[in-house]
């Protein structure tokens, strides 16, 4: 009997922000359902477990960049960004020679996205582990653009009716959109419950990533995030970004800040002129293995 197909396959985290990552340079990866794929092998207790599933692919459309970044969260809806998978990206993109000699340090990589093309500098790489800084882009923050339902050209501490609670949110784009909500006590926070009223709420119409946040003090904070498509995860890199340009916009942190998640700290900075917002964290391999295809 002819062997099923199977697809060779690397786990990787952030910050415990985990992902199944699969290299389309080296095995056909067209035509099949990644969707599907992605439910499957992300189920934490039928298959190998994950927050979603990660294609590092060849540049499309003449882009000027070393790999393509196709992302799909663990309910199988497709993702704009990740920035803790960026960083697996860009980590095993210089292990395995996409990107310049890995050698050199630090080594750019520059990572075709859904919304764009971001520059990482990988630093400190070795075989299983990475540190990286992640030039983000530029937060959005006209509310019919993120996408939210909220009137004037920013959505800033703006009501929000859930679960029988009256919060307060500021809405930002980082190529995928975010809620972020400043509370006194984040530990309190019913994640489980709240998290998904607010992803799947009538006034964000592609879903939205909730963040709640607790403020230490000007350069300091913790957050607990509930993820579009994942639930709740131990970290979340382009929610760290659009909590600190929250945090600025409500006059909480300050343009550089570090940012305790679940599964560790990032280090995040929107400098002065409002443009790229920089985030720096690690990447790690997990395993390596072949998942079979029905």
């Amino acid at each position: 009997m002819k062997p099923a197909a199977s697809i060779r396959f690397t786990k990787m985290h952030g910050l415990g922000n985990d992902y199944i990552y699969v290299d389309c340079f080296e095995q056909p990866c067209a035509a099949r359902n990644w969707p599907a794929v992605c439910r499957a092998i992300s189920d934490r207790h039928r298959g190998v477990g994950s927050d979603g599933l990660i294609l590092i692919c060849p540049p499309a459309g003449g882009a000027a960049a070393d790999v393509r970044m196709e992302m799909y969260n663990a309910d199988g809806s497709r993702g704009e960004m990740c920035g803790n998978g960026i960083r697996c990206v860009a980590k095993y993109a210089v292990r395995t020679g996409r990107a310049g000699p890995p050698s050199n340090n630090p080594t750019r990589i520059r990572v075709q996205t859904d919304c764009g093309i971001s520059v990482i500098d990988v630093q400190a790489a070795c075989e299983r582990t990475a540190q990286a800084r992640v030039e983000m882009g530029r937060p959005t923050l006209v509310p019919k653009e993120i996408p939210v339902d909220a009137p004037g050209d920013r959505c800033i501490r703006v009501p929000l009716e859930v679960g029988g609670e009256r919060l307060t949110m500021t809405a930002v784009s980082m190529g995928n959109p975010h809620a972020v909500f400043f509370v006194h006590d984040v530990a309190s926070v019913d994640l489980a419950r709240l998290g998904p009223l607010i992803e799947h709420h009538r006034r964000f119409p592609r879903r939205v990533n909730a963040h709640f946040v607790q403020v230490a003090g000007r350069s300091e904070a913790t957050m607990r995030t509930w993820e579009r498509g994942a639930g709740a995860t131990q970290a979340c890199g382009s929610g760290a970004c659009a909590v600190l340009v929250a945090g600025v916009l409500e006059g909480h942190l300050e343009r550089a800040a570090t940012l305790h998640l679940p599964g560790g700290d990032l280090k995040i900075e929107w400098p002065e002129d409002d443009a790229s917002v920089f985030m720096t964290g690690p990447a790690e391999e997990v395993c390596t293995g072949e998942w079979p295809l029905a």
